[in-house]
């Protein structure tokens, strides 16, 4: 008699962030989750206890799939924050459930400020400020704030399906706040 396959709690993982980024976490029930991953309820309760832990594991696969989607955006602006801008209005756009995750369902235990997020390993932010610097930003910090809260509203704006505008337009948005906020 062959002996039963088992289920990895990365096979959890990986079906728990599909049902994410397909319809958001708060959709997932052990019995979706099973038939996704292709087992019964009993390998899931045996991992995971509670689903505190198993949206903690997935926050953290959704977090380093943000990273990785920026660190692929193609980056050719000159202007501080618009690259910064367009990668993360573009995640908004393209994978809304993942971003509500990361960026709008709130600080949890174990869960990354939104700056670390944005920064990233590679310092993203840290990089878009020294760049805001060396073009002559007098206040870069507060400069990155600006832009902060305004690029965060267009996210927002793209979950809700109340952005339409095109890269082109997106570009021009951006760079006009860049030069707007840098007066100041």
């Amino acid at each position: 008699m062959s002996r039963k396959a088992t289920i990895t709690q990365k096979e959890i993982v990986n079906a728990a962030f599909k049902i994410t980024k397909k319809e958001g976490f708060e959709q997932i029930t052990s019995r979706k989750l099973a038939a996704a991953a292709g087992c019964s309820t009993q390998p899931i309760f045996r991992i995971y206890e509670n689903m505190d832990g198993l949206k903690k594991d997935v926050y953290d696969k959704a977090a380093a799939y943000y990273e990785d989607y920026y660190n692929d955006f193609n980056k050719t602006h000159d202007t501080p924050f618009v690259d910064l801008g367009l990668a993360y209005i573009g995640f908004a756009q393209k994978y809304p459930h993942l971003f509500r995750l990361l960026f709008i369902s709130g600080q949890e235990p174990g869960s990354r400020t939104m700056y670390d997020l944005v920064n990233g390993s590679n310092e993203n932010v840290v990089h878009e400020i020294n760049k805001a610097m060396a073009n002559g930003a007098g206040n870069a910090q507060q400069l990155f704030m600006q832009m902060w809260i305004f690029i965060h509203g267009a996210g927002c704006m793209a979950v809700t399906g109340d952005y339409d505008l095109d890269e082109a337009a997106s570009v021009d948005m951006l760079t006009a706040a860049y030069k707007a906020f840098s007066i100041v």
